[in-house]
């Protein structure tokens, strides 16, 4: 009997201990500030694509993020965007980048950019450049440094697919 009185005291020295503790703290929303500082990264990503910096562009993304491309597998881990980055930029010329975000929401240190895009490039030997436009979604993490860092890029075009591509996805 002893026993079963202090598990039953110990049970609800648990439970009263529980019960004084503060609720978990929720996740706000975004600051000001982060905003702003997604914003800029937007901006900055247009400036390294329009320069061509292939490792500083691959750099806005993490280590283990995610980008699907349209009409292709998606890809795992920088190294993977890496390469894919340099396969872009072998294509040809971008002279006009540029992305718009239309809404940036998110809670804590996690957020979602949704935007749209418009990119004018010159492709090798080609005699007219050939502008894109689309929309994309980005979900970004911040690090710890207060930096915020792509883990999830996904875009399409705005244009419809060519005559007898139907099924196909842009």
């Amino acid at each position: 009997m002893k026993a079963r009185s202090t598990v039953l005291a110990l049970l609800l020295l648990g439970l009263a201990t529980l019960a004084c503790q503060p609720p978990a703290q929720q996740a706000g929303p975004l600051s000001e500030e982060d905003v702003a500082a997604i914003r800029a990264i937007t901006e900055a990503y247009a400036q390294v694509a329009l320069a061509g910096d292939v490792a500083a562009l691959t750099a806005f993304y993490s280590e283990d993020a995610v980008l699907m491309p349209p009409n292709e597998p998606a890809l795992e881990g920088r190294a993977a965007i890496q390469a894919w980055n340099e396969a872009q930029a072998a294509l040809g010329t971008l002279t006009e980048a540029t992305f718009t975000p239309v809404q940036i929401d998110g809670r804590g240190d996690l957020a979602f950019v949704r935007g749209t895009f418009s990119m004018t490039m010159t492709p090798e030997g080609a005699l007219e450049p050939i502008q894109i436009t689309g929309k994309y979604i980005e979900i970004k993490r911040k690090q710890a440094d207060g930096s915020w860092l792509c883990v999830v890029d996904i875009w399409n075009s705005d244009h419809p697919l060519p005559q007898g591509q139907a099924g196909s996805a842009e």
